[in-house]
């Protein structure tokens, strides 16, 4: 896959199917990482030194990564955006939260894990941290239904938001969703009243609220979890009101247009910090999140942990004040 290492990958008839899960424009990568790999493997077995030989071609790697992934258009970001690899919201807390305890259920119909949160402890600070779980293989993107809550997985995100403010402890949440899930009975159950519920509870609550957009930030079942004093986003993840495809489904009847949807979008982290409508862009390691998840995740719990510093002398007023008036600002700037 696209982020492994040489000591994932087996035998010369395991290199196609590693080779097959790289990205579209990533395939002259893999030509030379699938070189690589097959030198090494012959090393295995005869003794000759191939060291000279791996060193150059990993150069060349480096080299064309850095030159790939300085110009990848909004399309290709959103495929970076949805790669299978990049660290979820398990990994993060994993990684980032001491002592997490999680908190389930909406005290109304049942609980939904496409929405995770809970307790914890980071880098010495009490939190709440909620956030969408996509899950990291077959099982697990079914169990959380592919990061598409419900309307009781909003509800939950409420309750916990303002368990938070009881307690005065600081928000964290990391978004990574398509989209709320779109079915009957999620509609039936009230999926719009929810989510508009979760965004007025984002705007009223009294303590500091950061969001960090890791993967794909998708329409209102993204930013029910996004309406907060600082936003962050990872430097290849998106954010928009749609996806690319459904934009050329509506505007051109043809999924085909999907590239030209995502240029029109504008909704790559670059175009959104441009138009203030996120504060701080997170560098991801060359290559993407996915190729070294222990950076990524380190270099997002620095910018947390920043964040969470400059807010901390601001009282629940001027909190809940400056949020509002933040997204009051981006609607005025729409407008004109």
């Amino acid at each position: 896959m696209a982020n492994q290492d040489d000591s994932q990958v087996g035998p010369k008839g395991e290199i196609s199917d590693i080779m097959s899960s790289y990205l579209d424009f990533e395939k002259p990568i893999a030509e030379i990482e699938g070189k690589i790999h097959e030198l090494r493997h012959l090393s295995d077995g005869s003794g000759v030194n191939i060291l000279e030989e791996v060193s150059r071609l990993q150069g060349r790697v480096d080299k064309v990564l850095r030159q790939t992934y300085s110009r990848l258009s909004p399309w290709q970001k959103s495929l970076v955006a949805r790669h299978q690899l990049r660290p979820h919201f398990s990994d993060y807390i994993s990684a980032l939260i001491e002592d997490f305890t999680p908190l389930a259920g909406d005290r109304n119909y049942s609980e939904d894990r496409a929405i995770v949160g809970g307790l914890g402890r980071f880098r010495g600070r009490s939190l709440m941290i909620i956030g969408h779980e996509k899950g990291a293989d077959t099982e697990g993107r079914l169990r959380h239904n592919f990061g598409m809550a419900n309307p009781e997985g909003y509800r939950k995100a409420v309750r916990l938001m303002r368990m938070a403010e009881r307690f005065s402890l600081p928000v964290v949440t990391l978004v990574d969703t398509p989209g709320a899930y779109p079915g009957i009975g999620a509609e039936e159950r009230g999926q719009a009243e929810a989510i508009a519920r979760s965004i007025e509870t984002c705007l009223d609550l009294r303590t500091p609220i950061i969001t960090t957009i890791i993967g794909e930030g998708g329409s209102g079942g993204a930013i029910a979890l996004a309406v907060a004093n600082k936003i962050l986003m990872l430097e290849h993840a998106t954010y928009s009101v749609i996806s690319p495809e459904g934009c050329a489904a509506i505007l051109w009847r043809d999924s085909a247009h999907a590239q030209d949807a995502a240029d029109a979008l504008k909704m790559t982290a670059q175009d959104l910090l441009q138009m203030k409508i996120v504060d701080e862009i997170i560098e991801e390691p060359v290559g993407g999140a996915h190729r070294s998840p222990e950076a990524a995740i380190a270099a997002l719990g620095d910018a947390l942990e920043a964040s969470l510093g400059e807010l901390s002398s601001l009282n629940g007023n001027e909190l809940r004040a400056k949020r509002r008036e933040k997204f009051l600002e981006m609607g005025k700037a729409g407008l004109g």
